[in-house]
Parts: structure tokens; C-alpha cells; sequence
């Protein structure tokens, strides 16, 4: 217990935890056994505040006006997800399963009347990074490849670290529609398809966090995975991969509402290639 506790709260210079001793904080955590790490007991500042993984009733202060009505786009303009051909080779996202590193792809586009589309038989769908936050209207598209999808759009406001909204699909319809969608319930995660809203979760608060219970919270996630998998996705975890796509400080290709980041090369680079 020294070595995990006591020493690393006494090398940050932490004082009064970190030790089971008079005077000392009582934060402990009662493991039934080290195989399975399972939380049996939890208590902090000496009141039990888990039991069996059950979190015991506490209040909670109500979240403040201003960490609310968070999600201020620019009205989307016509066309706001229209990528025209420019050239023959363009840059693409590769998503690299499991992982939330991605490839730089450069790859001959699908085009249609001189549009950039998606192509589900290539896996490729469109992505679009919409700024949030002060309403400028900036968005920043491109295509990735790995999501699977064969329909329908999906959006959140959970995207690391700036949580504009991110949005992935294959049609612009429906990318619309996530994307208003998010707009008006305040930020969270929207699916839609052929125009119809499939499933939601409202993140209310700073577009990140919901009011309801997290068993609740929980269920829903689960129904929005369903979804996503009817929609074609084999990925585990579609939503925190597409939150991961904005972030630009891990490699290779990642996208923000300023366009697509070589983070190798640590500059925005234009979409063909």
C-alpha cells in the first residue's frame, strides 16, 4: 500500500492521504480481490459513497444557467456539407480499429455531377467538424474511412478537445439533420436516417453531460449502439471514436472545423492531395 499510495502522495507533495493513519483523509476502496479489481466498498472523506458498484444517494447542486444553451451554430448555409472535385487524389481519415490514432489516407475519390460523396461500398463516409461554440460558421469536411456505415448520419458534441460538434454519414441530409438536431436539444449525440431521427442522448449540460441517472444513461448508449450496428458500423465504440477525430495532437490525420491537421507535420493541409 506504501508504494501505491503513501509514496506518490508524498512525492507530489500531497499531505494527509494517501495512508490508512490518524489525521489522514479516509479515502479507501475495499477490492473483493485483486483479479477482477472489483470495488466492493467505497468510501471518501470517511462516508460510504458506493456499495456493489451501487453509488448511495447524494444531493447534487443544480447545474447553472450558464454551462446551458451551450451549442450556438451559424445557420447551415445550402450545400454546407458539399465537397466539390478538385483533383484526382484527395486525403482521407483511416480509422485504425480499437485505437484512436488514425492513417493519413490519399485516395481517388467517388464522385458524383462533380461532387465528393460517399461511397459505402468503399467505405468511405463524409466528416464535418461544425464550430460550436461563438457561432462562426467555420466547418471543416473531409472523408474517413473504417466507420462502416452503409446509411445514415451520427453526431456529438463530445469531441476532444475544443467539442465542436463532430458528424460522420453518408448522406448530407441526414448531417444536416444530426446537426441541427444537436443544436436544438442543447449537444449530446443524434442519429438520423433518410431524414428520420433514429436515436438521441441530450448532453444538456456544456453539451457534455446529462442530468439523468447513469443507469439510465447507460441504457441509452446501448440503444444508440444498436443503431449505429443497424446502420452498418462493426465498431465497438463508434462514439468515442468519431469524439476522437477532432482531436489534432494525435496522429496522423485528424480534422477540426479549420480543416484537416497532419498532426505529424503539425499544420492544416488541404483536402486534395
Amino acid at each position: 500500500m506504501l508504494l501505491a499510495t503513501l509514496h506518490p502522495a508524498l512525492c507530489h507533495g500531497l499531505s494527509r492521504v494517501g495512508a490508512v493513519a490518524p489525521g489522514y483523509r479516509a479515502d479507501c476502496v475495499l477490492l473483493d480481490d485483486l483479479g477482477s479489481v472489483r470495488a466492493s466498498l467505497v468510501v471518501k472523506d470517511g462516508r460510504v459513497v458506493a456499495v456493489d458498484g451501487v453509488a448511495a444517494p447524494f444531493e447534487v447542486a443544480p447545474a447553472p444557467a450558464w454551462v446551458r444553451d451551450s451549442v450556438r451554430i451559424a445557420p447551415l448555409p445550402p450545400g454546407a456539407f458539399r465537397l466539390e472535385q478538385r483533383g484526382q487524389r484527395v486525403r482521407a481519415v483511416g480509422l485504425v480499429r480499437d485505437q484512436i490514432w488514425t492513417e493519413h489516407l490519399v485516395l481517388a475519390p467517388s464522385v458524383s455531377d462533380g461532387q465528393v460523396v460517399a461511397d459505402p461500398d468503399r467505405d468511405l463516409a463524409k466528416i464535418a467538424v461544425v464550430e460550436r461554440h461563438h457561432a462562426t460558421g467555420r466547418i471543416g469536411l473531409g472523408l474517413v474511412r473504417g466507420f462502416g456505415l452503409r446509411r445514415g448520419a451520427m453526431a456529438t458534441t463530445v469531441a476532444h478537445d475544443a467539442h465542436n460538434i463532430v458528424a460522420v454519414g453518408m448522406s448530407d441530409e441526414d448531417l444536416v439533420s444530426c446537426v441541427e438536431r444537436l443544436a436544438r436539444i442543447g449537444g449530446g449525440i443524434a442519429i438520423y436516417e433518410d431524414g428520420t431521427l433514429r436515436a438521441e442522448l441530450a448532453l444538456p449540460i456544456a453539451g457534455l453531460m446529462s442530468e439523468e441517472p447513469a443507469g439510465a444513461v447507460v441504457e441509452r448508449l446501448d440503444e444508440l449502439h444498436s443503431v449505429v450496428r443497424g446502420l452498418g458500423s462493426t465498431l465497438a465504440a463508434p462514439f468515442m471514436t468519431l469524439s476522437f477525430l477532432a482531436l489534432s495532437v494525435i496522429p496522423e490525420l485528424k480534422i477540426t472545423d479549420r480543416g484537416l491537421v497532419d498532426v505529424e507535420r503539425f499544420e492544416l493541409v488541404p483536402f486534395d492531395a
